[in-house]
């Protein structure tokens, strides 16, 4: 299995169902989780029941995990005021194969495509819009301005 950098591009998302008793969604947001690491996107744009994000975000890929393992998991939660926020469902990429098509061809891409966000019993809440690419680690290093790296650090000296 590839190491590298997976860039997801959180798009948008599309007919997204409220959990709420009185009403639409206003404030929503999504957690995303991979291998460990949590990123959270800010509130999302919102035009009716379609929300827009336009948010990338990048994680480390650094272990030869088994094939269950390699999964991007997308929680939609809607921020609330007064109380804890809401989950309303969540959406599970699994990137195995685009992890592997890198050890190939190189850089892997996903173009945007549709997602099902569903809750525990498989209820349908809507759809999102995400797009990956995944570069793979070049030669003893990252491409040094995509993670920085000692040259950004007060003790370099030049």
């Amino acid at each position: 299995m590839a190491i590298g950098l997976m860039e997801v591009h959180l798009v948008k998302a599309k007919g997204l169902n409220s959990t709420c008793f009185f009403g639409g969604m206003e404030d929503p947001y999504v957690l995303i989780q991979y291998e460990g690491q949590e990123k959270r996107s800010n509130v999302a744009k919102s035009r009716g029941r379609n929300h827009v994000w336009d948010e990338k975000f990048v994680f480390k890929v650094e272990k030869h995990g088994s094939s269950d393992k390699h999964k991007l998991i997308f929680k939609i939660m809607d921020k609330d005021t007064f109380s804890a926020d809401d989950f309303i469902g969540q959406a599970i990429i699994y990137v195995k194969d685009l992890l592997g098509e890198s050890v190939q061809n190189g850089v892997a891409k996903l173009p945007p495509l549709k997602y099902r966000v569903v809750r525990a019993d498989q209820s349908y809440r809507g759809e999102i819009d995400v797009a990956i690419t995944f570069t793979p680690k070049v030669e003893d290093g990252f491409i040094e301005e995509d993670i920085g790296g000692w040259k950004q650090s007060s003790y370099y000296l030049s």
